[in-house]
């Protein structure tokens, strides 16, 4: 499943979301470890993308991995995207949103769970909805 492209001015985003969202989502920044409202929540139902309110996210494939960040073991097929990112002096692989490219995090392969991945996600760049 594909998702469709949502293409807005800088303006439009900044009008849009808080400034802390704008500086995550459009300027891939990072939350401070342990800060986000999603770190340890572990509800029923779908994380969205807080820019677009695209789902990314499954509950059941969320777990804690003590990195300070919510992180999940998969993503929803076809929503996220995957890109190189050499910033910083490391190589990683950047995670966003499908529809409006929005910055989510980065994705490793370091999971304990049997994907062996972990998305580890800013909690700032979601949205959560109860099912």
């Amino acid at each position: 499943m594909s998702t469709s492209k949502i293409e807005k001015s800088e303006l439009e985003w900044k009008n849009e979301l808080s400034e802390a969202q704008y500086r995550i989502l459009r300027k891939k920044g990072t939350e401070m470890p342990h800060s986000g409202a999603y770190n340890l929540h572990f509800e029923n139902g779908v994380y969205h993308c807080a820019g677009c309110n695209t789902p990314l996210f499954e509950s059941q494939t969320k777990f804690d991995a003590g990195c300070g960040w919510p992180s999940f073991e998969a993503s929803i097929k076809g929503h996220v995207e995957y890109k190189l990112d050499k910033s910083h002096g490391m190589i990683r692989t950047e995670i966003i949103c499908a529809s409006c490219n929005g910055h989510l995090g980065h994705v490793f392969n370091d999971g304990p769970t049997a994907t062996g991945t972990r998305y580890c996600v800013n909690s700032l760049s979601i949205d959560f909805k109860k099912s």
